[in-house]
């Protein structure tokens, strides 16, 4: 049994608006926790693929990595002592791993490659505190329907697709483009609530 925390809140180490909102939907209350994610500045966990990295070890190990960084970071501040949750997205097809787009190039680019095709959704979630260390990763199936030239052109004209692994966001206008999902929705926006739950229920935290 892990030691009980010291109340019901978790920290978040994760800028993504999307998480946040998820948790506060839940009922989750968290503090967050930032770490460097600018290049310009030096990157606390590089979210670099390996040569031939398998997708769902890719994503399994950026997200357990910035778990483990940002739990040693919360004892280094001397901050009370509480779950700590991470979590990493990206969107895979052909064995490729899309990530987010530079610029609209590649936005257009890893529209097109979507554009009619199956393409998975994979989101790892990582639960560190004390001396435990859990994770999952849950996998969704997305079905693009086929994308015209002008559609994928006035997309990738939108802020839209720049923040998002796989250049898109399926809670904004690129629902629009979306056939059929076979996992979790949650998931695909970059936190599955069931699993997630299932893990800080482990570390102490009701859910």
């Amino acid at each position: 049994m892990p030691y009980k925390p010291l109340d019901n809140k978790i920290y978040l180490a994760s800028k993504s608006p999307r998480r946040r909102e998820l948790l506060r939907q839940v009922g989750v209350d968290f503090e967050l926790l930032s770490l460097r994610t600018d290049p310009a500045r030096g990157v606390d966990v590089s979210e670099e693929a390996y040569p031939n990295e398998d997708p769902l070890a890719y994503v399994a190990r950026v997200a357990n990595e910035k778990g483990a960084f940002a739990w040693n970071v919360l004892q280094m501040r001397r901050h009370p002592l509480r779950p700590v949750l991470t979590a990493d997205t990206t969107v895979t097809i052909d064995g490729l791993i899309l990530g987010k787009p530079e610029n609209n190039e590649e936005a257009v680019e890893m529209l097109g490659r979507l554009s009619g095709r199956t393409h998975q959704v994979l989101t790892s979630v990582a639960v560190h505190y004390t001396d435990m260390a859990l994770q999952v990763t849950q996998v969704s199936d997305v079905r693009f329907a086929k994308l015209s030239p002008d559609a994928i052109k006035a997309y990738c004209a939108t802020p839209e697709p720049y923040d998002k692994a796989g250049g898109y966001g399926i809670q904004g206008l690129a629902a629009l483009f979306v056939e059929h999902i076979e996992g979790s929705h949650s998931g695909i926006m970059g936190l599955p609530l069931f699993e997630t739950a299932n893990l800080l229920r482990k570390a102490g935290v009701p859910v």
